[in-house]
């Protein structure tokens, strides 16, 4: 009796043991296939992906192109970020009473001056205490580059401006290359703008 009791639990032991072997088996082999369809993209999502590095999207972020807008400078003229394609722009958000944008617009000025590059400086118009100080701060600065007038913060807004100054330089082809948060230097203008085409 206690050999047959022996002999039902070893070959139920090894039934057990082919069984559980078994489905560790398939279940491999199963993860395996998922995990091989889920790498090989198809046709429809291979193109999908050939589609997007080829155009970049209209975003904020680096690499993104950045959103097209239309405003009108200090002096009346009408100008769209899209009309500066194959040039580098850098776009500053600035106000007159901001401490740090009144420590960067020496820089930005020399900046200009001294490089190639095109520079909107968006001034939040609608947060100014009167439209006359953005004439005044321009004329004690200075300033020779293009002073855009954001009197409704639309496009504020669209590019999500938090902290005054922002900066996004763009690259000739429209595509956002940094974006920086706060005052720049000018080194750091000049060693960002090098990288840029």
């Amino acid at each position: 009796m206690k050999k047959t009791i022996l002999i039902v639990v070893i070959v139920g032991m090894f039934a057990w043991a082919v069984y559980d072997f078994t489905m560790d088996n398939r279940k491999s082999a199963s993860e395996n296939e998922t995990t091989e369809q889920e790498e090989k993209p198809s046709a429809d999502q291979a193109v999908t992906k050939d589609q997007e590095t080829e155009k970049p999207k209209v975003g904020l972020e680096k690499g993104d192109i950045a959103p097209d807008f239309e405003l009108k400078t200090l002096d009346g003229e009408t100008v769209k970020l899209s009309d500066f394609r194959g040039k580098r722009v850098m776009l500053n958000f600035w106000a007159t009473w901001c401490p740090p944008c009144r420590a960067e617009m020496p820089d930005m000025q020399k900046f200009h001056e001294n490089k190639d590059v095109v520079i909107l400086a968006v001034n939040l118009t609608d947060t100014e205490s009167s439209r006359q100080d953005v004439p005044d701060f321009t004329k004690d600065f200075g300033l020779t580059f293009r002073i855009l007038m954001d009197e409704d913060l639309s496009v504020s807004t669209t590019y999500q401006i938090q902290p005054i100054p922002t900066s996004f330089l763009i690259d000739s082809k429209g595509i956002i290359h940094n974006k920086a948060f706060g005052a720049l230097n000018y080194e750091l203008m000049v060693q960002e703008f090098e990288k840029m085409k």
